[in-house]
């Protein structure tokens, strides 16, 4: 068998666990919708859907129909959102022949999406989605009750509820106690004109982990469920566990004389005779070239530090205190081996991104080994 020069791993067990802390956190009441967009985070939309799908999940989000479709390809029932909406006929007719629940933020996508069900005589679920202070795409929460009865003309169209979206739910708990207000003030309003709105949702995982207030009828955690954080930095209230993990193996093992060059650009020069592992992943596999001469893996269960410019599939680093180590050795870039770990939030601390981005960057358009 021919072994990849990298691997990928999903660990399905924590994915649950993480779960189960969402639960904790909102109780019985509050329903959960699982963000499984941009390939769950790179985790892989299927498994992940699937295993969210096993374990009680209330519903999924995607971003666009593209991946709502493939959920119901693969057999998944619970109810799939379209977060980004439908923007033509085709994607439209998509979503009423497949029982998807599109989100609504103008009147040319309510029409086009009546017009659909109202062919195939059937009722479509939608989701409003209320700017309440993230700046994105929405109607502006004073005008949500005047847009919902525009909705409501519309009779093969079902109003579920109303969702919008924080946009500093791990940091300015000012702000976000106002984009509460104004949501359940939305909320309020739309119900004194006779609307049953059941599914209202504000929360993502920071504001499961920090605001209470902002559960309403239903949450919609994301980085979260796969172990990582809203920020680096970020406090979580309860233990959550790394879902993926990232490894490739040392190709070579050189001792290199003091005051030797390493790598593109000569950025990096010995400090005395070193021992270079060259390990066989890079930026190419979605290892930050950025994380050169700041960033480190773990060998035989310690930190080594990564020297000189990481390079497309290769990165090396500095195995000089591993003694032991040798080639074809794993080298883990994200995870945990033995009692040290790098974590996400880890890596992207160094690079003033967040953890999502490097989810997103190792895990897509591999194939992914599950384990749990």
């Amino acid at each position: 068998m021919i072994h990849p020069h990298y691997n990928v791993r999903i660990d399905t067990s924590s994915l649950v666990f993480n779960l189960g802390q969402v639960k904790r956190l909102v109780g019985p009441d509050v329903k959960i919708m699982g963000i499984v967009k941009s390939d769950a985070y790179g985790h892989g939309l299927a498994e992940v859907s699937r295993v969210l799908e096993r374990n009680g999940i209330y519903s999924l989000g995607t971003a666009f129909i593209h991946e709502a479709l493939k959920l119901r390809e693969i057999g998944i029932r619970a109810p799939v959102i379209v977060l980004c909406g439908i923007g033509s006929t085709e994607e439209a007719m998509a979503a009423v022949e497949n029982d998807l629940t599109p989100v609504i933020f103008d009147m040319p996508s309510a029409a086009l999406l009546a017009l659909a069900a109202e062919k195939r005589s059937k009722r479509t679920k939608i989701q409003v989605k209320i700017d309440t202070g993230m700046g994105r795409l929405g109607v502006n929460h004073k005008d949500a009750v005047a847009f919902l009865n525009e909705i409501a003309r519309f009779s093969w169209l079902n109003i579920e509820g109303l969702m919008s979206h924080l946009s500093s739910a791990d940091g300015d708990a000012g702000f976000t106690e106002s984009q509460i207000r104004n949501f359940s003030n939305s909320i309020d309003a739309a119900r004194e004109t006779g609307m049953d709105l059941r599914l209202n949702s504000l929360a993502n995982s920071a504001g499961v982990m920090n605001h209470k207030a902002s559960y309403f009828d239903m949450v919609r955690p994301g980085i979260m469920l796969y172990g990582g954080l809203p920020s680096p930095g970020f406090a979580p209230p309860l233990e959550l566990k790394p879902v993926m993990r990232f490894s490739a193996r040392i190709l070579q093992i050189r001792e290199m004389p003091d005051k030797t060059p390493i790598s593109y650009g000569r950025r990096y020069y010995t400090d005395g005779v070193k021992r270079i592992a060259v390990i066989s992943a890079g930026y190419g596999d979605g290892i930050p070239r950025s994380l050169t001469n700041k960033g480190r893996v773990i060998i035989k269960g310690q930190k080594a530090d990564i020297v000189g410019t990481v390079c497309m599939n290769l990165t090396l680093c500095d195995v000089t205190a591993i003694k032991d180590a040798a080639a074809e050795d794993e080298a883990v870039f994200l995870g945990r081996q033995g009692q040290e770990i790098i974590s996400g939030d880890d890596i992207a601390s160094l690079n003033d991104t967040i953890s999502y981005e490097i989810f997103i960057s190792i895990g897509k358009g591999v194939n992914k080994e599950y384990i749990g």
